[in-house]
């Protein structure tokens, strides 16, 4: 969809070319007189158009409208959630009568984070899947919005947030389209694939490791997990460079599961095709380089992925095996159905070597934190207390929301083993939070953070599909701390002499 920003009153909006004309009404009075205008209070004045955000009044044909429908939706006290619920709304309604051209307006002066969240939204309640369904190559089916133009009172003084939150999107969309392809179109390798593409977007580059390289780093955990199917695991480098190149990096860690069968701790049937979603964590990173590849901010960033399948054969890994992971420790697997936490160790490991100003790791991890937050909020893991600021800052202004949990190390109590350094799994209390705890064992040397993304990554139902979660987070974070120069207040450690390349034959790793 391609977005336009313009400078528009509502007068000059109802001017303007367009299938549908979505006035944003907030709750302060309107005092233009032009028509449409002196309409939209009189109808506030009548009750038919409520102050609460996302109710909706539909007019046909209205006088001195070029657009022969106007849809009016409410966007209460104007702030970024409000604006929110109002264009989703407005969009679904306006998405029945299949419009190709949008005109979305604000009746009342809008800020740079209610023009980015009316973006994102209209975005968001316009987007359809297309890419594995036969009408996409008829031109049938799929998204039927193909402009759409946001007006304000002043366009220049919002025009860097429009073009971010522009940019977001095309991140967010990007996951959203690996997320939802099934496993058949989504293996390790096709994952690979498209994050080589992003290295066609300046100061980006990729490098792709395969199970030669991944065996001689001594990525045991890693490989134990891969073992079991017939697709060969990828080990995915992504490289931004927009920042000098002493200055440490942000790293991004993704678990890109393509499938998930739990492996011989066998998942149930019902509800086993969403096992798909379980490299969202890995479509968030090739997401959010997307955006930093339209962006351009002044920030390094790297993205791990460790990526392959979590399948069943001869070859699979056992419960009570003992793996060895790249940092040495060894651990006991209780439980094949917990192995994106196998995989998302080593990496940890690897990202050590970029002497990292900050790591995040972003996994759909467990059920337990979908059971202690569901779908609305990420849940959030850290003992660095900048970190944990900075993100849920991140969350709010994006409305990409998370929720931080505890680290207290009583809670890792039940990883002790009696035959490995650790275990995969504890008890069923506080799963989430045991999980977190495992992946702070290979997260020592660095601020760290980790974000559940079990409950947040997808929708299922009749809605069912990808999200993009969290790439709009993680975005606004680096963003901010491009901004505020924080990159440059935390050198590296050391002198990064192992963050190069690990070979020109990985870029190819077959």
């Amino acid at each position: 969809m391609d977005f336009q920003l313009k400078t528009l009153t509502v007068a000059r909006a109802a001017a303007e070319k367009s299938d549908v004309l979505i006035v944003l009404v907030g709750s302060v009075p309107i005092t233009a007189k032009d028509p449409l205008s002196a309409l939209i209070a009189s109808a506030r004045k009548a009750g038919d158009l409520p102050d609460k955000a996302g109710k909706l009044l539909t007019l046909y044909q209205p006088n001195e409208v070029v657009a022969s429908r106007v849809v009016l939706a409410a966007i209460g006290d104007g702030k970024p959630a409000s604006v929110r619920s109002g264009v989703i709304a407005a969009v679904n309604a306006a998405k029945a009568h299949g419009p190709k051209r949008v005109v979305v307006v604000f009746a009342h002066e809008a800020d740079s984070a209610a023009v980015g969240c009316a973006v994102s939204a209209a975005a968001d309640a316009s987007y359809v899947y297309t890419t594995t369904k036969s009408k996409a190559s008829n031109g049938e089916g799929g998204r039927t919005i193909r402009n759409l133009t946001l007006g304000v009172a002043d366009a220049a003084a919002v025009s860097k947030a429009f073009d971010e939150a522009r940019a977001t999107v095309s991140g967010i969309e990007l996951a959203k389209e690996w997320g939802n392809r099934p496993g058949n179109y989504c293996t390790p390798t096709l994952l690979a694939d498209a994050a080589k593409d992003l290295a066609k977007l300046p100061r980006i580059k990729c490098e792709v490791l395969g199970p030669k390289e991944v065996q001689k780093l001594g990525m045991g955990s890693f490989a134990a997990v891969a073992q079991g199917s017939a697709e060969p695991l990828r080990f995915i480098v992504l490289r931004y460079q927009g920042g000098p190149k002493d200055e440490a990096p942000v790293v991004l860690v993704g678990k890109g599961i393509t499938f998930d069968t739990g492996g011989v701790s066998l998942k149930p049937a019902a509800e086993m095709d969403e096992m798909k979603f379980d490299m969202c964590g890995a479509a968030s990173v090739l997401g959010t380089f997307r955006a930093l590849g339209e962006i351009q901010p002044a920030i390094n960033v790297v993205g791990l992925v460790p990526s392959c399948e979590n399948m069943n054969d001869g070859r699979a890994i056992k419960p009570g095996d003992v793996v060895t992971s790249m940092s040495g420790q060894t651990i006991e697997v209780l439980n094949t159905d917990a192995e994106g936490r196998l995989i998302l160790c080593d990496a940890l490991t690897y990202a050590k070597r970029f002497d990292p100003a900050a790591v995040i790791d972003i996994a759909t991890l467990t059920g337990a934190c979908v059971v202690a937050l569901g779908g609305v909020r990420s849940g959030l893991f850290t003992a660095d207390e900048a970190l944990a600021s900075a993100l849920q800052a991140a969350g709010e202004a994006s409305q990409d929301r998370c929720w931080r949990l505890p680290l207290d190390d009583e809670y890792a109590d039940g990883l002790k083993s009696n035959f490995a350094d650790v275990a995969n799994v504890a008890g069923r209390a506080g799963g989430a939070i045991t999980a977190a705890k495992f992946l702070q064992r290979f997260a020592g040397d660095f601020a760290w953070a980790h974000l559940d993304i079990a409950g947040t990554a997808w929708k299922s139902g009749a809605a069912k599909g990808s999200t993009g979660r969290p790439v709009g987070l993680l975005v606004s974070y680096l963003m901010e701390r491009a901004r505020s120069g924080a990159a440059k207040a935390a050198p590296p450690k050391a002198a990064r002499k192992n963050a190069g390349p690990v070979s020109r034959k990985a870029r190819s790793a077959q």
